[in-house]
């Protein structure tokens, strides 16, 4: 809960910014402008590639040596599935039309990245990593993931860019407009519990006890 608080406060910032309404920007501080493209994913695949990523980060995270191209896909998955609030704004992964969907694309199209490179990659558990990618393949099968698409899923994405929810329209997605709602007043209580004001004070009758007779 602290962490998706944290989160909505740095969105907060984002929104008072004047690239608000930029979805795109590039990384600051990040890999050079032509960065590492990344393939998109189809809507039907993102589920699965979910229900999947924290066992693709355990993967990435034992790995031993450094890999440059791992280690450049595993920070910009960190950096834009935190953009995107992990995913914990109902409708982000599921819903095309969530304010949150297409930058939600972008880190499980990164997800997927990484576990494909992972195969290549020296210090990592390669028997470990091809039972994972046969796991992926059969449920997207079972799903028939990659027959399901959105208007995201033909879109590429790159290391140097990162993707941001569109803000301007959560007021119009009322999972996105009742999470973003639940989650000020949440902040607004905490806020208003932590003030100095708030503290019970402590009497010179109560601190001393009982009057003696």
């Amino acid at each position: 809960m602290i962490r998706t608080l944290i989160a909505l406060l740095a969105a907060l910032a984002a929104l008072a910014t004047p690239s608000a309404e930029a979805h795109r920007v590039s990384a600051p501080g990040g890999p050079p402008p032509e960065g590492l493209p990344i393939p998109s994913l189809t809507h039907g695949q993102m589920a699965t590639i979910s229900d999947n990523l924290s066992a693709i980060r355990a993967l990435a995270a034992v790995r031993i040596g450094l890999d440059m191209t791992t280690w450049r896909l595993e920070d910009y998955l960190n950096l834009q599935s935190f953009v995107c609030l992990w995913g914990l704004v109902p409708g982000s992964i599921a819903d095309e039309d969530s304010p949150f969907n297409e930058c939600a694309h972008a880190y499980l199209a990164a997800g997927r990245a990484l576990l494909l490179q992972l195969r290549e990659a020296p210090g990592v558990d390669h028997k470990a990593v091809d039972a994972l990618i046969r796991k992926v393949e059969i449920e997207m099968l079972a799903n028939g993931a990659s027959l399901t698409l959105c208007h995201y899923s033909d879109e590429p994405f790159n290391t140097s860019e990162i993707v941001f929810p569109h803000w301007s329209e959560i007021p119009r997605h009322p999972p996105s407009a009742a999470f973003a709602a639940a989650a000020l007043v949440a902040i607004g209580g905490a806020a208003w519990a932590a003030r100095p004001g708030r503290r019970r004070k402590t009497t010179p009758q109560a601190a001393l006890g009982a009057p003696q007779g």
